[in-house]
């Protein structure tokens, strides 16, 4: 770890912690967290993500000393251990589907005077359906994934553009040795599934996933880094550590 850098450009450690070991770093509560940090935060993830199975804390959670870092941990560590049982050797891949709407235009939303009342209720009564269309519309493309990709868990979420066109967001947890497979399967699919545009990215780490299985970790200061649980030994850390990715 002695090549990484964290948040600020500070030094990452590795952090004892019974049979795990925390990415952790210092933090002055003074500098301002922003994207730039968010960035930082997510590459210390990627990179420990080569190496072991790993568990991101939300960015943002900071501890005062390491005492406030070791409660918090013994306090969680059963439920970390089961959790980096179930997503070792797994990883995250995701889909990005855009779809025409399967509807007509939008009902404009200002309505001529003589419009209101039995035309207000009909225009209700067809943007209901209309949503009902693309809810099932949604479900019928996501089952379609499920099917083809087969993923061990899965999480999905839709909205609508303002171009009218339904934007899914499927994230596939998949063992890491079949990748490539995955990727192959994707190469087909976007081929047969041409009403469709399909984008694919990963291997990353199982975001997604981990922050189901996880609850968030209590801190004791403002907000800064998150911490990193991840399989391994550890070294020493400095007073007034933080916990970071």
């Amino acid at each position: 770890m002695e090549s990484v850098l964290g948040v600020s450009g500070n030094q990452v450690f590795l952090y004892p912690a019974s049979d795990l070991a925390i990415i952790v770093s210092e933090h002055n509560p003074q500098e301002t967290l922003n994207q730039k940090s968010g960035v930082d935060h997510a590459r210390v993830i990627a990179d420990c993500f080569q190496h072991s199975t790993v568990l991101p804390f939300r960015f943002g959670t900071v501890f005062n000393d390491d005492d406030s870092l070791r409660k918090s941990i013994r306090s969680n560590q059963r439920q970390f251990l089961g959790n980096i049982d179930k997503l070792r050797g797994k990883t995250e891949m995701h889909l990005k589907i855009f779809v025409d709407d399967c509807c007509a235009k939008e009902i404009e939303r200002h309505l001529p005077a003589e419009s209101v009342g039995r035309g207000y209720l009909s225009n209700l009564r067809e943007s209901a359906s209309r949503q009902r269309e693309r809810q099932t519309r949604a479900r019928a493309v996501s089952f379609q994934m499920h099917r083809l990709f087969l993923p061990l868990d899965e999480e999905v979420s839709c909205r609508l553009t303002e171009s009218g066109k339904m934007v899914l967001d499927i994230a596939h947890l998949i063992d890491r040795k079949y990748v490539e497979r995955y990727q192959n399967k994707f190469q087909t699919t976007s081929a047969q599934l041409r009403d469709c545009q399909m984008q694919v990215s990963g291997p990353w780490p199982p975001y997604h996933f981990v922050h189901r299985l996880t609850r968030p970790a209590h801190a004791h200061a403002p907000a800064a880094h998150a911490a990193v649980p991840v399989a391994g030994s550890a070294v020493r850390l400095p007073e007034q550590a933080v916990a970071m990715a």
